[in-house]
Order: C-alpha cells, then structure tokens, then sequence
C-alpha cells in the first residue's frame, strides 16, 4: 500500500534510495513499512530476524523491497552492498540493542554497536551524491545522574552497562566523522544521531523487554516476573521514533547545516510511567497474566526522561499519540493479531496511516 497524499517530510523522502541497516528487526520493520508506504526505494540490510514469529517476516515485505542477510560487522560485505545500492540516505538502526544480553556477551555488544557504526559511516562516506545519515543510538548515552529532570543534547555522555556504554562510544564515532570527514564531493558529512528508548508497539517478540514478555505470558497462559516496578522509563510507541527518523533525515535533505547534530526524541511532555502502570494498562486493554513483581539489584537506571524540545522546535516533531494511547495501541495491536483477527500487515499498515492523520499541524507543515 502506498498513500496518495505524503505530508510534507514524506515528499521529500518519497523516491529516495534510502540504506535501510537491521531492517529485520522491530524498529526497522516498522521503518521499512512507512518508507515504503510513502515511495521510498528502499535497500535493507540485516541479520535475519531472531524470533519466531518476528514482525519483518509476518509483514511480507520481502516481496516490496530489496532485502540483504548481513552484518554490520562485516566490513567488505556492507560496503559491497552499499556501494551498489548507492544510497541517498542511510539509516543505521541495526545494533546490539538489549541491555540484559550486554552483560553476557560485551564483545559482541560493542563490536556491533561501535565497530558496525564505523563500518556503516566509512561505507557511506564514499557514496557520490549521499544526503543524509541518521545513526540512531538510545537515551542511555547520558550518564545517568538519577536526577528528576529530563536530559538535554548537550549533557554528558556515559555508560556504566555494556550497552549503554557502546553506544556512548558510537556516538564518538559518529561525532569525530561529523568533525573529521567529508562526502566524496567536498561537502559536510550529512550526518546526525538520533536518542530515544524504552520504544513499545506491536510486532515486538525480543527476549528480555518488557511489552514481549508480557504478550507471551497472555499467549502461554503463564505467570510473569518483572524486574524494577516502579523504575520509571519514558515510554514511546515505536512510530514515534520512525517519524523523529524520517523527519531527521529529511531535514538533513533540505538543511544539513542545522540538522547534522545529536537530537532527543521523548514523550512530548517528558513524563515517563513505572513499570507497573504500564502493565496494569496493558492488562485493562486485553488480557491479564500472573503478575508478579520482584525488586532486583541495582544495576539498572530507576528514572530517565529526555527533553525533547529541540525536535519540537526546530523539526516540529511531536507524537500523535498520548503514552496512554500508545499502550491502549500496542494492546490492541498484540490483541487482534494473536486472536487471526487482522495481519501484521494489515495492522501496521493501518495504525502508521491512524498516527499520520493525527499529527499537529507542526509536524505536517515541517
């Protein structure tokens, strides 16, 4: 499905080759179906998906756009094919995202996350006529300093965990090629990074997250035991960050002198909800499991918020759905697929058209 009428950031992706990196995965699904969606010619490049059932299988994609099994990790066989994609924009999602996996495998972790980064920028660099770059990292490049206000662009980075230390160290990579590189013609390199998490919405199976966790104690009929209730997250349906990206690289596009730079993408008030509040929300919109909940050790970040208001301002970003309506989405997303009431396809298809048609007037003006 392609829609007729592309809001204004849409026009100017529409048509792009646009390098699509862990397309398989749960985020870069759902960006492979928006971009598709709006005309987009896209290139994905990615492991093969981990789960089974895994969203970018159940969304048939494969049969839309073009579709490469790699690794990041590999230098030669990602330039080879980024050099023959021959992008205009590349947008860099695959990663070692899971926080609990760090812990168990830290050289996997950070060679994906820093060494696959570098990777991705030294192919990209090279491409005559490259427009835009968007690396996304996560929230957890701040040092978390457990203070009650939401963290700024320009706050330090750190890690203490794995996962959130290589992505701290990819985001000096990214930012030593934005000071220390150009594009094959001479220019700036286009590139920007993009911080967000604790992303939720349907079509999620990883292990170790929270929203997967809860659907398969529905689907199994099993109990589940949930680590840190009140730790207090800002959660965002996964649209949220698909658009924050699109516009992002759009704006690379048409101002690369104002885009090329770190952006937070957060709840548009910067509140999050705990844990508990999330799944008891979750329970009222479909079905309610076991639940029990169990204070683990501290080795997790209790509270993190982002302030989101340079997106705002300046690419007038903001998401369509409160996070009460992003749970209530997610729910019913889970719901009618698991019940064979609707496809993934159909699903996804029809909420990314529900969330576009009820973006503010900042968003739709770009």
């Amino acid at each position: 499905m392609h829609f007729s009428e592309l809001l204004p950031f849409e026009a100017v992706l529409s048509g792009k080759r646009v390098f699509l990196t862990g397309h398989t995965g749960f985020t870069g699904s759902w960006a492979a179906a928006w971009l598709n969606s709006i005309g987009a010619k896209v290139c994905g490049y990615s492991l093969a998906p981990e789960t089974t059932p895994n969203l970018w299988g159940e969304l048939g994609l494969e049969r839309e756009i073009q579709s490469i099994v790699g690794d990041i990790c590999d230098p030669d066989t990602l330039s080879k094919a980024i050099d023959t994609f021959s992008p205009e924009v590349v947008l860099h999602l695959a990663a070692q995202p899971l926080v609990r996996r760090s812990y168990r495998e830290p050289h996997k972790t950070f060679n994906a996350n820093v060494m696959g980064t570098l990777n991705v920028l030294e192919a990209s660099r090279r491409i005559a006529g490259i427009k835009a770059i968007v690396c996304v990292t996560t929230d957890k490049v701040y040092e978390n300093m457990e203070w009650p206000w939401p963290y700024r662009e320009n706050d330090r980075i750190g890690g203490k965990d794995p996962y959130s230390a290589s992505k701290s160290a990819a985001e000096m990579v990214i930012q030593s090629y934005q000071y220390a590189f150009e594009t094959s013609d001479g220019r700036p390199l286009p590139i920007a990074t993009a911080r967000g998490g604790n992303i939720i919405g349907g079509g999620d199976w990883s292990e170790d997250r929270l929203i997967p966790d809860f659907v398969r104690a529905v689907t199994s009929n099993e109990p589940i035991t949930l680590r840190y209730p009140e730790a207090t997250r800002p959660w965002q349906h996964v649209l949220a960050l698909v658009q924050g990206y699109l516009m992002l690289a759009a704006r690379l596009i048409d101002d690369p002198a104002v885009a090329a730079r770190s952006w937070n993408f957060g709840p548009a008030d910067g509140r999050g909800l705990t844990v508990r509040t999330v799944l008891e929300a979750l329970s009222a919109n479909w079905a309610r499991p076991d639940l029990r909940y169990l204070e683990a050790p501290d080795k997790e970040a209790k509270l993190l918020a982002l302030d989101s208001t340079l997106a705002r301002d300046v690419l007038g970003w903001q998401p369509a759905w409160s996070v009460e309506g992003t749970i209530e989405q997610t729910a019913l997303w889970y719901r009618d697929f698991h019940s064979g009431q609707r496809s993934a396809l159909e699903l996804t298809i029809e909420q990314i058209s529900d969330w576009r048609s009820k973006l503010s007037p900042p968003a739709t003006q770009y």
